[in-house]
């Protein structure tokens, strides 16, 4: 059964099933600008303590201070799903024991110089789900 566009609608979530969907996912993309360009770049990810850990291919000196994370689970052939969008301050984890850590637990997409670990200190995130509309 096909789903048209006029039978789905978006319905915002509150912040706590936000980050439920969040803590649920394991793989998104980290968003930033670097030298005035739109960098979007696969990553893995951990919700710990309220603080998203990101391992992403994207070179620790093109971190700025502010990054936006998203993720999403939609279903092609419905259209149905889910996306969620956290934005705040980044840091690059430098500590060897907690990069020691992140690094046996978080699966990379490449390894190698650009595999960097972010912590996110998420200051604003949002939702949303897909559905069919009821009618």
């Amino acid at each position: 059964m096909s789903t048209t566009p006029a039978s789905l609608r978006m319905v915002e979530v509150s912040g706590a099933e936000a980050l439920w969907l969040l803590e649920g996912s394991r793989l998104g993309r980290l968003v930033c600008v670097h030298k005035d360009a739109a960098i979007v770049r696969p990553a893995a990810h951990v919700l710990e303590f309220g603080r998203l850990v990101v391992r992403t291919p994207v070179p620790a000196a093109a971190v700025p201070q502010t990054v936006t994370y998203h993720v999403d689970e939609i279903r092609t052939a419905t259209g149905t799903g889910w996306t969620v969008t956290a934005t705040g301050p980044a840091e690059v984890i430098t500590d060897p024991d907690e990069r020691a850590h992140y690094r046996r637990t978080l699966t990379g997409w490449s390894h190698g110089p650009h595999d960097t670990l972010v912590r996110i200190h998420p200051q604003t995130v949002t939702g949303f789900r897909l559905a069919r509309a009821e009618g």
